[in-house]
């Protein structure tokens, strides 16, 4: 399949994933919180069982998408204060084993995003809602137009990384080549463009880029080579040993399998200010 057709699709892919496993598009859970969830969401510290990634594992990548210019919005997105992934400590743990597990094979973790604020959730919501302003649809979502990305469940009104144990993440070979900054309004290539086109990200070739909005980004698509099928394979079995779930729509989503906060959508800011510790 491929264009418009495969993008209906996969919205009905997603929709499928989420009434078999209780989550929508992004990750995001289908069952609503309770109030007393929704009122402790909106506290601006986090618990103490949250931590910084780097000062569990300092030796994981950083690339965190949405305190930049290089996302779907084209923007910072609102709660994003610093570059950091913030998670609980049981989250931080697990990554700290699937990372010796990767540096193994000669290849090393990249998180692109890590806890999300409920207000960030709600800025995607809004901006989904807007007319226009989707100068980076060229590269993020170039087969579907932008008023379907929330009815289709791309979008939703909440995500499973408000929860704290959710992770978007990739693999980077060993010695990492850096990787130049994103500059706004550079030309945009399809995400799913092969990976000598596509923006130079220092990832191994997963057949697209992260948050890439189109049926190829599916883990398993049939659309992809060999080589990108193995990479996913790679690492979702990494992942898998140290006690994450995938979200087989996202090749770079995965949950720890028993978070702890599996309720409960907290919306303090991504800063070191919010860490209780």
């Amino acid at each position: 399949m491929s264009g418009l057709v495969a993008v209906v699709a996969l919205g009905a892919a997603h929709a499928g994933t989420a009434a078999a496993d209780g989550i929508n598009g992004d990750g995001t859970s289908g069952d609503r919180t309770s109030g007393d969830a929704v009122g402790e969401r909106h506290a601006d510290r986090a618990p103490e069982s949250f931590v910084a990634l780097s000062d569990v594992d300092p030796t994981i990548l950083h690339d965190i998408r949405y305190v930049t210019h290089h996302n779907f919005v084209g923007r910072p997105v609102r709660g994003y204060q610093e570059p950091l992934c913030l998670l609980t400590d049981e989250t931080a743990q697990a990554l700290r084993r699937a990372q010796q597990a990767a540096l193994s094979r000669g290849y090393t973790l990249k998180v692109y995003d890590c806890f999300r604020p409920q207000r960030s959730v709600d800025d995607f919501v809004r901006w989904a809602q807007q007319d226009g302003n989707d100068r980076m649809r060229a590269e993020f979502y170039p087969r579907i137009d932008k008023s379907r990305l929330f009815p289709e469940g791309y979008i939703a009104e909440q995500s499973g990384h408000s929860r704290g144990s959710t992770v978007d993440l990739t693999l980077v070979e060993l010695p990492a080549t850096p990787q130049r900054p994103y500059v706004p309004g550079e030309p945009l290539t399809e995400c799913f463009a092969p990976h000598d086109e596509r923006f130079p990200d220092n990832s191994i070739d997963m057949g697209t880029g992260f948050d890439c909005f189109d049926d190829t980004a599916a883990t398993e698509s049939p659309d992809v080579t060999d080589e990108v099928r193995d990479n996913r394979f790679l690492l979702r079995d990494i992942m898998a040993d140290a006690g994450f779930d995938d979200y087989p729509v996202e090749w770079w989503h995965f949950t720890l399998s028993d978070e702890p906060y599996p309720d409960t959508y907290f919306d303090f800011p991504v800063s070191r200010k919010s860490l209780s510790r």
